[in-house]
């Protein structure tokens, strides 16, 4: 199978227009595809083989001549890429066409209309306990050396931090005296590989724990 090239879109897009009553041309100016119908606004299709930063940006200048603009591309596999660039494409207003190369079928995604987004409380919610739980602010805008300084790892430095002080503990213990109320928790669940299990409920410090503190200024 030959590689498409963008003229291979035109025809299938000019046939999807002229079914809904467009009259249809290409390179008009310089819009790759120009289509009327009556006295409406005039829709404008920019062609590309794949999804792009210039894409966009060429979609978004044809906004200064109408509102009506789409940017078509070969359908390919990967849904979870389409519904990414489908979500971009929205919020900039522009729609979104594909065209299945082997028999021209064309797929509309996302019509151009203004981008309204949609506010999610739980995961607002979810973003301001993660910032209060979080003390400090040990990140620098996102720019870490070791990785990012979660509410989290604070709590499991605490927790390092107690035991390299006094040495192999119980659980409750570091719950009360590091002021860690999921102590025994994170210690037993040990994502970042800093405690060890001696006994029942009682936890030691790793290697990997020491490493830990010395790379997060655990003094």
């Amino acid at each position: 199978m030959t590689k498409p090239r963008e003229a291979d879109l035109y025809p299938p897009i000019k046939a999807f227009l002229e079914q809904q009553g467009y009259t249809v041309k290409g390179e008009v100016g310089a819009a790759d595809v120009v289509a009327r119908r009556g006295v409406e606004p005039p829709l404008i299709v920019e062609l590309k083989l794949g999804f792009s930063l210039a894409l966009f940006h060429q979609g978004i200048a044809r906004l200064s001549l109408t509102d009506l603009v789409y940017v078509a591309v070969p359908e390919k596999p990967g849904k979870r890429a389409l519904r990414d660039n489908v979500a971009l494409a929205r919020r900039v207003g522009l729609g979104v066409l594909t065209v299945r190369i082997r028999d021209g079928h064309v797929t509309a995604h996302a019509d151009p209309v203004p981008y309204a987004p949609r506010k999610s409380a739980k995961k607002a919610a979810r973003l301001l306990r993660a910032f209060d739980r979080l003390q400090g602010d040990p990140n620098e805008g996102g720019a870490t050396r070791h990785g990012i300084v979660t509410g989290y790892r604070q709590d499991a430095l605490r927790c390092a931090r107690f035991l390299a002080v006094h040495g192999p503990s119980q659980g409750a213990q570091v719950k009360a005296w590091a002021e860690v109320p999921d102590a025994t928790r994170i210690m037993a669940a040990d994502h970042y590989g800093w405690f060890a299990r001696v006994s029942r409920g009682v936890y030691d410090l790793t290697d990997t724990g020491r490493r830990g503190l010395a790379d997060f200024g655990g003094d």
